[in-house]
């Protein structure tokens, strides 16, 4: 398990154990995570799953593609450096710790 750390805009924080190789959008709606809608249930086509990622994590993560990238450009929220969509990240052990914050609205 990998402890993916959870903020809401408000401040509300939300660890939570996550098995390796899940996505940190499915981990985020099986445990009741509020401020992810997920709306597409993690097939990158709705970015209702948008997040801000700790920047200390940036490396460890694979860049996004240009079909994350499109939907970035779509967020409701403002898009940041950080902005990832938290289907497309998926867990492994170097993201042990790694804080996400999402945004206030969604959709």
């Amino acid at each position: 398990m990998v402890k993916i750390i959870y903020k809401t805009h408000d401040g509300d924080v939300s660890e939570i154990d996550v098995p390796e190789g899940w996505s940190v959008m499915q981990a985020a709606v099986s445990n009741g995570v509020d401020g992810i809608e997920a709306e597409c249930g993690g097939s990158c086509c709705c970015a209702t799953c948008h997040c801000y990622v700790d920047e200390g994590f940036a490396d460890k993560l694979a860049a996004p593609n240009d079909q994350e990238e499109g939907m970035l450009d779509n967020t409701v929220a403002e898009r940041r450096s950080n902005s990832r969509l938290s289907c497309q990240i998926t867990v492994t052990p170097a993201l042990e710790g790694m804080v996400v914050t999402l945004p206030e609205v969604q959709s």
